[in-house]
């Protein structure tokens, strides 16, 4: 009867102090991309803060090698890694040429249950796309930010964003705390979607996969199958930069590297399941001097 007592006059005292802090992921984790590099202490710093909200985060990185100030390439990684950690996961990104003016810093909760801590500057355009955001929250700068920060302006990453996805992942706050509710509406970087008109194939050659030189296009499979191709079927491809065409040649649809011999091109589906055109053990983008970006499309057609 005591032990009853007792345990009926905590769940009381529990219910009064309101609900508990919603922890965001199983294993607390956070992941932070930025285009810093890690040739300075600014990555560490982060960490720091993070480490000083909770020894017990676990801490990893997806990358720091954005090229520098290219929101569109941290939007692709973002969208290359996000969905493949557990639901409650917490990403912080900072790639940030805005820093200090008047775009805002959100925390998006995305439709398959991950926290995206960032910039809202277009960072969050594929997202947005796919899974989808369920909703986006303002960071309230005046509540949520490293103690004694306040006359920084330049290392939001630090100073805010570490600290609010730091205390996200902790579970000290909830998203719901994090500040006024944004709706969905996020910046979103403008870019043609992929096509096939005519027998042609294009889009955008979203990024490059930057150890082997291969070059990613924003072509999903499910377009590409209306070709109705088979491994050994010839494509021709062009790529052009703002319009003008770079390169162009042949290239046999192959459904894996080895198929092919070393140094010869070959159209591939990556690991996205994209449309992607490579050298087999060679650098594609060097040797014909592609890089990527909105302004980066490529065609294909099928040669008879």
């Amino acid at each position: 009867m005591r032990r009853t007592f007792i345990a009926s006059v905590f769940f009381f005292l529990l219910l009064a102090s309101g609900p508990l802090p919603t922890r965001a992921g199983p294993a607390s984790a956070l992941v932070f991309q930025t285009d810093f590099g890690v040739k300075d202490g600014a990555v560490s710093a982060m960490k720091g803060v993070a480490f000083g909200v909770s020894p017990e985060l676990s801490l990893f990185d997806l990358t720091h090698e954005i090229p520098a100030f290219n929101i569109w390439e941290a939007a692709y990684r973002l969208k290359q890694s996000v969905p493949y950690w557990p639901k409650g996961t917490v990403f912080v990104n900072v790639v940030d040429p805005g820093v200090g003016t008047e775009r805002k810093g959100v925390v998006a909760l995305t439709r398959d249950g991950h926290f995206i801590v960032s910039p809202d500057n277009g960072s969050l355009t594929l997202l947005a796309e796919q899974p989808g955001i369920e909703a986006i929250r303002v960071i309230d700068t005046t509540r949520h930010r490293r103690p004694g920060s306040e006359a920084s302006y330049t290392f939001h990453g630090r100073d805010i964003f570490a600290f609010v996805g730091a205390k996200l992942a902790a579970g000290q706050i909830r998203f719901e705390d994090v500040g006024p509710d944004l709706g969905r509406d996020c910046i979103r970087l403008p870019h043609a979607p992929p096509a096939l008109q005519s027998g042609v194939l294009s889009g955008t050659i979203a990024v490059l996969d930057p150890q082997y030189g291969n070059v990613w296009s924003d072509i999903p499979k499910s377009l590409f199958d209306q070709l109705g191709l088979k491994p050994g079927a010839s494509l021709s491809y062009r790529i052009f930069h703002g319009g003008r065409s770079i390169c162009s040649g042949t290239a046999p649809y192959s459904d894996t590297f080895g198929r092919v011999a070393p140094g010869k091109p070959l159209v591939f589906l990556n690991s996205l399941l994209n449309v992607s055109i490579a050298l087999n053990q060679g650098n594609f983008a060097a040797r014909h001097h592609v890089a990527s970006g909105l302004d980066w499309t490529i065609e294909f057609r099928v040669v008879p």
